[in-house]
């Protein structure tokens, strides 16, 4: 597994945006900095987690090994692997926040979409503008009454509302 620093850049927008919210949790696109984080914070506030992600190597890294299946699958942890991303059903209910870093990232837009009016927060990673053509996420900006941009490291992260404005 290749990992970055930059994996993680979206931690200050995403620990925020639990503090301000206690509603469930999901992930879409499960990581070495995100997955951990989330697992316990939703285990210390008994809040569900629900991960999903399409490659089955970070179904394997957090849900099948002994050691992963002994931390990460006790408790309100769900870990789904999806392989596609219209059969997520992520529709169900309210969520309080939402992690979009799935790939493909072109995909993370629609996703976007369909959570503008069922989440309090949706953190999405990587906003800055050269990654526009490949995200697509200015067509879902106007869909959302707040937007938040975290610019301080990059990978860039943007939060977005219909609920709660957001700030750091």
């Amino acid at each position: 597994m290749h990992v970055s620093l930059n994996y993680g850049t979206n931690l200050p927008a995403l620990i925020r945006a639990m503090e301000k919210t206690t509603g469930d949790v999901l992930e879409l696109g499960m990581g070495v900095f995100s997955t951990p984080y989330l697992h316990y914070q939703c285990l210390l506030s008994k809040r569900k987690l629900v991960s999903y992600d399409n490659d089955p190597s970070w179904i394997r890294n957090y849900a099948e090994s002994d050691y992963a299946h002994y931390l990460y699958r006790k408790g309100l942890h769900e870990i789904k692997l999806i392989k596609n991303w219209d059969e997520a059903p992520i529709e169900k209910e309210h969520w309080g926040a939402v992690l979009v870093d799935h790939n493909p990232v072109e995909r993370r837009k629609v996703e976007i979409a369909r959570l503008a009016n069922i989440a309090d927060y949706v953190i999405i990673h990587d906003t800055e503008s050269h990654m526009e053509s490949e995200t697509g996420y200015e067509a879902v900006y106007p869909l959302f009454k707040y937007r938040y941009n975290y610019r301080r490291q990059k990978p860039y992260t943007s939060v977005l509302s219909n609920f709660i404005e957001f700030y750091l």
